[in-house]
């Protein structure tokens, strides 16, 4: 059986997602972009209910 491990080799920060492409088969950098994208959709979503409308 397989562990999941931060990558030593395939890492930008941490190895995070090197980690985990390695553990999945995916290439790593699919992943860094699925995982910005995702979080700027957070982002997006938490300043829509944050920030008021216009001329309310």
């Amino acid at each position: 059986m397989k562990k999941l491990y931060r990558s030593r080799k395939d890492r930008k920060i941490a190895g995070v997602c090197g980690g985990i492409g390695e553990y999945l088969g995916i290439d790593p950098t699919i992943l860094r972009v699925i995982f910005l994208v995702c979080w700027a959709a957070v982002l997006y979503f938490l300043l829509c209910l944050v920030i008021p409308e216009e001329g309310k």
